[in-house]
C-alpha cells in the first residue's frame, strides 16, 4: 500500500475494484465502513454481488477479465470533463500524452461493450472518483490473477495519478495482500529477482554488498517463477524442490499438469506447520512452528514491520523456520550460527536501506512503516509524498487485452476462483480449526438461479464442471451473487480443488501469475451429493 489502512478513514472517495474486502479482509473493510460513516463515497467493481456493493454508493458487475476496459473507459470520461488534476500532472508526472491518446479510444460505448456495465454507472464511477479531494483505490487479486494482471496494476497507477492521488493523505494505491506476510516475504528478497529490500540480483554492486555480507559469490542470474518451476521439473531441468508454507498441490493452476511433475520430481521437501496435501507426498517433511510458538517480526499489507513474541511452548519435534533453515544450511557446507532472530534482523537492517532505521527496540508494540532509512526516521505512512522514487511518476498506455479464454460453444460458462469467509487460502490451518470448519465444512459452486433453472438443477444437487485441463463434481449453490454464465468456485477445499480446472499456460507475461481469475468451462448436471456421516 502507498497509503496506510487508518488512512482510509480520511479518504473523500473509496474505490474497491477486484477485492471482497468484508470476507478476505474484514478488519480493512471495517475501515472502509467508518469511512462511508464520516461521508466518503464507495465505488465498487467486482464480477460478482458481493457484500461490501450493498453500502456503495454505485456498485457494478464488470465482465471477468475487463478491468482494464473499466479503469480506461473512467480515465476517458475523466479527461472528457475536465476532472483530472492538470497542476498535478505537469509537476510531478511523464508519459501523459501518450497514455491520453490511447484512452480516447476507450469511449463510454466502447468501454460498455467490453465490460457489460451501463454508461450511465460508468459516468458516476468517473464522477464520483475524479472529483473528490482525496480518493483511494484499494485492490486485491481480482487485479492481479489475470494475464493481464501487470496491465490492470499499471491503469489503477495511471488512475490515481491523473487525479492527484498519490502522495497525499487519504489516496493512494493499495493492494490489499493475500497473507498476513506476503508483503514480508517480498521485502526479504523471497522474489526471483531481487535480494532484500528489491535489490537486483543484476545489479553489480548490490551483488558485491551481499557477497562480501555473506562471505560467498552470488549468481548474476535470476531464479525462478512458480511458473516457470513445473515446466522446468517435467524438462528434467529441476530435479528437486523445497517447499516452505505453501500448498501447491491445491494452490498452483493446472492440478493434474502439476501432479504429472512432483511424479517427475527426484526429492520433494515440504516444511509447514500442517501435513497438507503437498506434504502428504513429500519425501521429507520438517515440522515448524506455529505464530504462538516463535518470534520475530511480520511485515502487513501496509508496510509495517511488527515484533512478535512467543506465547506458548511449541510442540515437541518442531523448530521456528530459522532454525530449521539454518541447520539445514550448516548441514549443506554453509554454516549459519545465528543466535536468535534479533541478529538475523539487526543484518536485514544493515543491508536493506527501506528498513536501516529499524531495530528490535524500535519496532515496540506497533512496529514501523518503511521506508525507514535511519534511527531518526519516523517510519513513513503514506509514500511518494513529495516525488516519487524514481523521480516523476510514470503514465502507461495500457490497450484492452481479452482473457486467454472466453466461453465458446463447448465451455460455455465463465469460471472464476476465489475465496469465501470462513477459510483461508488452500484451508490448511481454517480446515484444522473446528469452529472455522462448522462454518463450511465442503466445497460447492455458486450458480445463478436462471442457469441452474436450464440445467434443471436444485440446491445441493451434484454438478459436473468441465474445462480443458479436467473436470470435478461439487454441489450447487443457487445465489444471484454471479450473473447468468458465470461460475464461481471457492480455493480451499482439496475434494473439490480449482485448481483441477484452471489453466497453467494462461498467465501474465511478466509477473508470471496465472490468470486464476478466468476460465471457461461446460457444467452438467451429475450424480446425487454422498450423504454426510
Amino acid at each position: 500500500m502507498t497509503n496506510s489502512i487508518h488512512g482510509i478513514e480520511k479518504s473523500n472517495c473509496i474505490f474497491v475494484i477486484g477485492s471482497n474486502t468484508t470476507a478476505n479482509h474484514p478488519l480493512i473493510s471495517r475501515r472502509i465502513m467508518r469511512a462511508k460513516e464520516k461521508g466518503a463515497r464507495l465505488i465498487v467493481a467486482d464480477p460478482r454481488g458481493i457484500q461490501l456493493s450493498r453500502f456503495a454508493d454505485v456498485a457494478i458487475r464488470h465482465r471477468l477479465g475487463s478491468d482494464t476496459a473499466l479503469l480506461n473507459g473512467m480515465m476517458h470520461i475523466i479527461i472528457e470533463n475536465g476532472w483530472q488534476s492538470s497542476a498535478y500532472i505537469r509537476e510531478r508526472t511523464e508519459g501523459y500524452e501518450e497514455f491520453a491518446a490511447s484512452v480516447k479510444m476507450a469511449t463510454p460505448e466502447f468501454t460498455a461493450d467490453a465490460t457489460g456495465v451501463d454508461v450511465e454507472d460508468l459516468y458516476q464511477m468517473a464522477r464520483l472518483y475524479g472529483t473528490s479531494k482525496a480518493a483511494s483505490l484499494l485492490y486485491a487479486m481480482g487485479i492481479t490473477q489475470h494475464t493481464t494482471g501487470v496491465d490492470n496494476v499499471k491503469s489503477c497507477c495511471n488512475l490515481a495519478m491523473l487525479c492527484g492521488n498519490v502522495g497525499i493523505p487519504g489516496g493512494g494505491v493499495n493492494p490489499l495482500r493475500g497473507q498476513n506476510n506476503v508483503q514480508g516475504a517480498c521485502d526479504m528478497g523471497g522474489l526471483p529477482n531481487v535480494f532484500t529490500g528489491y535489490q537486483p540480483v543484476a545489479d553489480e554492486k548490490m551483488r558485491e554488498k551481499f557477497s562480501k555480507a555473506w562471505n560467498c559469490t552470488l549468481s548474476n542470474i535470476p531464479g525462478q517463477t512458480i511458473t516457470d518451476m513445473i515446466p522446468a521439473i517435467l524438462d528434467g531441468k529441476l530435479k528437486a524442490l523445497y517447499v516452505i508454507g505453501e500448498n501447491p498441490k491445491l494452490s498452483d493452476p493446472d492440478w493434474n499438469h502439476l501432479n504429472r511433475a512432483l511424479k517427475e520430481l527426484k526429492f520433494l521437501v515440504v516444511q509447514d506447520l500442517f501435513l497438507s496435501e503437498t506434504a502428504q507426498v513429500a519425501d521429507v517433511v520438517f515440522a515448524a512452528s506455529s505464530l504462538a510458538e516463535k518470534e520475530g517480526t511480520f511485515t502487513n499489507t501496509e508496510r509495517r514491520c511488527m515484533k512478535f513474541e512467543q506465547a506458548v511452548e511449541p510442540l515437541a519435534n518442531t523448530l521456528p523456520d530459522w532454525k530449521i533453515l539454518s541447520q539445514l544450511s550448516t548441514a549443506m557446507g554453509y554454516p549459519m550460527h545465528y543466535a536468535n532472530p534479533s541478529e538475523i534482523f539487526d543484518e536485514l537492517a544493515a543491508l536493506t536501506p527501506s528498513y536501516g532505521g529499524m531495530s528490535y527496540a524500535r519496532l515496540g508494540l506497533d512496529g514501523l512503516q518503511w521506508p525507514c532509512p535511519d534511527a531518526a526516521h519516523p517510519g513513513t505512512v503514506y509514500m511518494h509524498k513529495e516525488s516519487f522514487s524514481r523521480g516523476k511518476g510514470k503514465f502507461h498506455a495500457i490497450s484492452y487485452q481479452p482473457p486467454a479464454e472466453k466461453p465458446d460453444e463447448t465451455y460455455p460458462y465463465f469460471l472464476t476462483t476465489g475465496r469465501m469467509f470462513a477459510h483461508f487460502h488452500t484451508g490448511t490451518m481454517t480446515r484444522t480449526s473446528p469452529h472455522l470448519d462448522i462454518e463450511q465444512r465442503d466445497g460447492y459452486v455458486e450458480i445463478n438461479p436462471e442457469d441452474a433453472a436450464a440445467l434443471q438443477v436444485k440446491e445441493g444437487d451434484m454438478l459436473t464442471i468441465i474445462s480443458r485441463r479436467g473436470e470435478l463434481d461439487v454441489p450447487a449453490r443457487l445465489t444471484s451473487v454471479v450473473n447468468p454464465g458465470t461460475l464461481f468456485l471457492p480455493i480451499h477445499f482439496g475434494e473439490s480443488a480449482a485448481n483441477i480446472l484452471t489453466s497453467s499456460e494462461a498467465f501474465d507475461p511478466l509477473a508470471k501469475i496465472p490468470e486464476y481469475k478466468v476460465s471457461a468451462v461446460n457444467v452438467y448436471k451429475s450424480k446425487p451429493p454422498p450423504e454426510r456421516v
